[in-house]
C-alpha cells in the first residue's frame, strides 16, 4: 500500500465524530480497503462531486457511500437522501445509521 494511502485506510483519518467511529468499531469496521480510500480521494468527491464506482457484491461499496454521505451531512448541516434497492436493506440501514 502506498504511504499516502496507508493512513487513509483508517476510518479515524477521515474526520468523523467519535460516536460514528465507535459505532463502526462496534461492528468490526476500523479501516477500509485500499480501493475504498482511493475512491474517496478521487478529484473533488469529498466536496460533493459525483463518483461512479463498481465492485462485486459484498465488496464494500456501501461503506464508501456512507462515508461520503456522513461527511457531507456533518460538514454542510444539510440532509441527504440515500436510495436503497430493497425494503429489507433500507430497514437495516435505518437502524444502522440512527
Amino acid at each position: 500500500v502506498p504511504e499516502d494511502v496507508a493512513d487513509k485506510l483508517l476510518l479515524a483519518s477521515w474526520g468523523l465524530p467519535k460516536a460514528v467511529l465507535e459505532k463502526y468499531r462496534s461492528l468490526g469496521v476500523v479501516q477500509m480497503f485500499e480501493w475504498q480510500a482511493e475512491c474517496l480521494m478521487l478529484g473533488q468527491v469529498l466536496e460533493g462531486k459525483n463518483l461512479v464506482y463498481s465492485a462485486p457484491t459484498s465488496a464494500g461499496k456501501t461503506l464508501v457511500a456512507e462515508l461520503l454521505i456522513l461527511k457531507r451531512v456533518l460538514e454542510t448541516r444539510k440532509k441527504a437522501l440515500l436510495i436503497l434497492p430493497f425494503v429489507s436493506v433500507a430497514k437495516e440501514k435505518k437502524c444502522y445509521l440512527q
